[in-house]
């Protein structure tokens, strides 16, 4: 939790990347077979997303003061919950989208929030061709291209800087700064 945080202090949500095992494990295998329908702008919303984050280190919390000092019995919780979590990114990526999952964890959202304005992706606007393939790269269906139009994306804490727009964009109008 501290090394994805930590890192979108610097680099923005790096970290989700392909350094976060979910976040690669989606990838690599939940993408061949999620349906890869329209993450639900709601799922995106901070709401949902402080209603996660309360929730869980509610429970981590409880659960840790609960089980003090037995560190047994704390290391069992911790697997217990991280397999629940998995285990519905598994589904929201069967029902959803890979990265569904991504719109509400935790520790993205916490990365999103501190690393909103770090590393940012930036368009060379007369270079944009306006073709969406960046859009269509986009593991967290982010639209790059929209950035033509409206310089103050809403989901600059959102992109993974992963750099598939970036490789995907014929005319290199796409670049991080920094």
């Amino acid at each position: 939790m501290v090394a994805g945080v930590g890192l979108a202090a610097v680099r923005g949500r790096k970290w989700c990347n392909w350094m976060c095992p979910r976040g690669s494990f989606a990838d690599t295998y939940m993408k061949v077979i999620s349906p890869g329908r329209k993450i639900p702008g709601w799922l995106r919303g901070t709401p949902v997303r402080l209603a996660v984050l309360a929730f869980l280190m509610a429970m981590l919390t409880f659960q840790i003061v609960r089980l003090w000092p037995d560190p047994d019995a704390i290391g069992k919780f911790f697997v217990i919950l991280l397999t629940i979590t998995t285990v519905v990114g598994v589904f929201m990526a069967l029902f959803l989208h890979q990265r569904a999952w991504c719109s509400i964890c935790p520790i993205g959202s916490l990365s999103s929030w501190v690393g909103k304005n770090r590393f940012p992706l930036n368009m060379d606007k007369n270079a944009c061709v306006s073709c969406g393939l960046c859009t269509k790269t986009c593991p967290m269906q982010l639209a790059p291209q929209e950035m033509k139009e409206n310089e103050a994306m809403a989901f600059k804490g959102d992109c993974l800087k992963c750099g598939l727009c970036v490789k995907a964009c014929p005319k290199q109008a796409l670049h991080f700064q920094g």
